[in-house]
């Protein structure tokens, strides 16, 4: 089993394994910018069907892959769990660039961390892909907070909340969600869902995406944006095989572990324009 030591290599971390606001932080800084958001499993045929400390540190840390939100979640809050941070795993609808006007399926995992001694939890999200929380929130309503990159806030919704960015001067929802803990079979569930229903966006599409301290990469079947400062610039690769090479060479994705790269290839060749 990968232990925290491992971890810590694989994010770049050297900080102190202390459970304080200045950890939290730090680790999340760190994550964020080492282990990025893909569906590559889900997108050539595989399934995440298995939660597990065991099979997520496998994946992310020791085959140096990245994952979606169940797995970037997954693996951060078993890591604060062990370093005596409190967690709970949270369950979210996504509504982000959804214009169907329909309730979405809660198929996405946040985490509400406490810190000891501490007056509140912290909304902590290292696995939403191209809006990915940059930095730990207060989990506290009608506050507008700062991140590394955008300012964030949450908002009362009913029985829940939402959750909230400010993306070019507008507030755009992202997820509604609730504060109540999610077990394990539910989130597994939720999992197998959007990694082999055959309309799920992680299996008829490519996204990947990773932060740096000034800019969002996102990768969209051929199309790069890397938001900057307010402005973006666009890279739309000409073939299959020039995606490939910027998994490796600009996100750092291991490759090997998928197999064949000229089955990878096809794969990602059919979904170039998605």
């Amino acid at each position: 089993m990968t232990d925290l030591s491992d971890y810590f290599l694989r994010i770049g971390y050297t900080g102190p394994a202390t459970p304080t606001h200045e950890t939290l932080h730090a680790l999340v800084a760190a994550h964020t910018g080492a282990i990025p958001f893909e569906n590559l499993d889900p997108l050539t045929g595989v399934p995440v069907a298995d939660l597990g400390r065991a099979a997520l540190f496998d994946k992310l840390v020791a085959r140096r892959r990245g994952g979606y939100c169940y797995e970037q979640n997954g693996v951060m809050g078993y890591a604060l769990a062990e370093l005596g941070f409190g967690v709970q795993r949270l369950g979210a609808r996504v509504v982000w660039m959804d214009a169907s006007g329909e309730l979405p399926a809660m198929t996405h995992e946040a985490l509400s961390v406490t810190v000891p001694d501490d007056d509140g939890p912290w909304l902590v999200d290292v696995g939403f892909g191209g809006q990915t929380l940059s930095s730990p929130i207060r989990l506290e309503v009608d506050t507008v907070q700062p991140t590394r990159h955008e300012a964030y806030r949450i908002l009362s919704d009913g029985d829940g909340y939402v959750l909230q960015a400010q993306i070019r001067g507008d507030w755009q929802t992202l997820y509604m969600f609730t504060t109540q803990p999610r077990p394990r079979i539910d989130r597994e569930v939720g999992s197998w869902y959007v990694s082999t229903h055959p309309r799920s966006t992680f299996v008829v599409g490519l996204s990947v995406a990773l932060l740096t301290d000034d800019a969002r990469w996102n990768l969209r079947g051929r199309n790069l944006a890397i938001h900057s400062g307010g402005d973006t610039e666009r890279i739309r690769f000409a073939t299959a095989a020039d995606v490939l090479d910027t998994l490796t060479d600009r996100f750092g994705i291991d490759l090997t572990d998928l197999g064949d790269r000229v089955d990878v290839e096809a794969r990602v060749n059919a979904v170039l324009d998605s």
